[in-house]
């Protein structure tokens, strides 16, 4: 043990040889591989740390998801900062020397890291007020940009939202703290459908209900308390407007699909019961046919001697 140690030391006074001096501080090949390793060390030992900070905090029970999140995330933070400190501590590395350059430094990496450190701290603002929660379906944006998609996890820069689809979103932290969004199961699961219907005009009003409703309760995932309802919301142009209203309690599976059970239901007994569907229709009333176009019945319009 003794002549390896003597070995190692006789191996880094001939690496320091191969170097320079910049004022008070000695830069050498030795320097450079010390912190080759030491940068090395603090890496492996920040994702262990990590791993068993994430292994402590997923066994206390007694916290949800969210906090057992943020508390990773704080602890992931704190030992990477307390590794950095030690690892500048043990290099030697006097910070007050960098004093000269540490305006300029710290000017350029906050222009440059502005949007991480933005979303860094909106991630941790998410975690701490639980507005948005791994496992919560969410909608984002407007029109041809608007996401949907349940929310698998938070991350330091984003959060992933992962579609019916199975297309991943990465949603900057930032943009989920600065514009509206829609959590489908912020307080509660439970979410209301709406589904529109018409029938043409003549059918039967209440039949016409009755068989709504039975598809709707026939549909699975719908919920039976509250019980599905039935609106007439309005008289149109080609038929008389209903709103089938409907809860359910798992919006991650979908919505697009309840939807069309219900109306493949709506269909199908419409068409067993003699309810009939709308379809357009237009009266085109003349109110003066051209002379030289000559009667519409293929007579002749025009007045004859008696």
């Amino acid at each position: 043990m003794k002549q390896l140690t003597e070995h190692i030391h006789e191996l880094s006074i001939w690496l320091d040889s191969f170097g320079f001096d910049v004022g008070q501080y000695h830069v050498s090949l030795y320097r450079a591989v010390l912190m080759v390793i030491v940068a090395i060390a603090v890496v492996a030992a920040g994702r262990l740390a990590n791993l068993v900070a994430r292994r402590f905090f997923r066994r206390m029970h007694r916290l949800d998801p969210t906090q057992q999140l943020l508390g990773e995330k704080l602890a992931g933070i704190a030992v990477w900062i307390l590794l950095v400190l030690t690892a500048i501590d043990f290099l030697g590395i006097s910070l007050s020397a960098l004093a000269v350059f540490s305006g300029a430094m710290g000017l350029a990496i906050g222009f440059g890291l502005q949007k991480t450190f933005g979303n860094l701290i909106s991630g941790i603002i998410l975690l701490m007020d639980r507005s948005i929660k791994p496992g919560d379906v969410i909608a984002v944006g407007d029109g041809a940009q608007r996401t949907v998609g349940q929310v698998n996890r938070i991350g330091i820069r984003a959060v992933s939202v992962t579609t019916r689809d199975q297309i991943e979103y990465l949603i900057p932290n930032e943009l989920l703290m600065t514009s509206q969004v829609e959590n489908w199961s912020f307080s509660t699961r439970d979410v209301r459908l709406r589904i529109p219907v018409g029938i043409a005009y003549g059918s039967d009003i209440e039949l016409a209900e009755k068989l709504m409703l039975q598809a709707a309760m026939e549909t699975e995932r719908v919920h039976k308390r509250p019980l599905p309802t039935v609106w007439l919301s309005a008289f149109g142009e080609s038929a008389i407007q209903f709103e089938i209203q409907l809860w359910i309690d798992d919006p991650e599976a979908g919505v697009g699909n309840i939807r069309s059970d219900v109306l493949k239901r709506i269909w199908a007994l419409f068409r067993d019961n003699g309810v009939r569907l709308p379809f357009p229709q237009r009266d085109i009333h003349v109110k003066e046919w051209p002379a030289d176009l000559g009667h519409p019945t293929g007579g002749d319009s025009s007045p004859k001697a008696g």
